[in-house]
């Protein structure tokens, strides 16, 4: 839980399931984050050979994150979660 523990790490995983992102594609799209939590959480994420951090050759330079083979294995525990969430949602306030 160490790992993938905290408020917003799921989130950032589950983002990352379906496709690569860059830095402020990210910020937009896990509501609520700052970006310095973002910075914060991906260099975590990072130490923890989840995802892949590249430097784009672009101007200005961009950083793409994308998930790591080993972060791959976390797409299947990251949708059993989603998924439980929309039936939690479902049954507490019936939508």
């Amino acid at each position: 839980m160490d790992v993938i523990g905290g408020r917003w790490k799921i989130s950032i995983v589950a983002c990352l399931c379906f496709r690569d992102m860059r830095y402020s594609e990210l910020l937009r799209e896990v509501e609520g984050i700052s970006g310095k939590v973002l910075s914060r959480e991906l260099k975590d994420l990072e130490m923890n050979k989840l995802i892949n951090r590249k430097i784009l050759d672009t101007k200005p330079i961009a950083v793409e994150y994308s998930l790591t083979p080993y972060g791959e294995t976390l797409k299947e525990l990251t949708l059993t979660i989603a998924d439980w969430g929309m039936n939690h949602r479902k049954e507490i306030i019936g939508k």
